[in-house]
């Protein structure tokens, strides 16, 4: 069934709404791809707030004019599919290379990190790094570390005093005045 030129403008300009926001992207192909494992991988990119559309190509080229994503979705070919999140990259990375990984019809093309374009090597190693949270929970770790240290060692020196004198008066070595 065709789509009308009004029909293919106003996708156009829905998608380019999409993209002006958008600061990181992974672009992909697939082949022999069913309705069920289509249907998984977008409710587990919903999981992470991330967007998946299956895109015409010429479609995605024209939306993205004036967009950080433009470079990757010029001059594709054959069926493409693009996911674009707002948030963490490497969530999107994840999610997206343990499908590649469980379903070998689904590859990637290209892939835009905070406006930087990015090989398909470089978005497989995306996927192994920890994510935001995780990073701020082990840098806050590390932030912390020192003082609780600290605390431990003066509070040491106080309780190793008290049981000094503990034992001095159960062994009665202090003389009444």
């Amino acid at each position: 069934m065709a789509v009308s030129k009004a029909k293919k403008i106003e996708q156009v300009k829905e998608l380019s709404g999409e993209l002006k926001n958008v600061s990181s992207m992974i672009v992909a192909t697939y082949s022999k791809l069913t309705v069920e494992k289509d249907y998984q991988l977008r409710k587990a990119l919903r999981g992470t707030g991330a967007q998946y559309r299956v895109v015409k190509n010429t479609l995605a080229e024209r939306a993205s004019e004036g967009t950080k994503v433009r470079e990757v979705l010029q001059n594709l070919h054959g069926v493409t599919s693009i996911a674009y999140t707002q948030g963490d990259p490497v969530a999107l990375a994840k999610v997206l290379a343990k499908y590649a990984k469980d379903n070998p019809e689904f590859s990637f093309k290209a892939g835009v990190v905070e406006g930087r374009v990015i090989s398909i090597k470089e978005i497989e190693a995306l996927a192994t790094m920890p994510s935001k949270e995780e990073i701020y929970s082990k840098l806050l770790y590390l932030l912390n570390a020192p003082a609780q240290r600290l605390v431990t060692a003066m509070s040491a020196v106080g309780r190793n005093l008290a049981v000094v004198v503990d034992q001095g008066v159960q062994q009665k070595k202090f003389k009444e005045a």
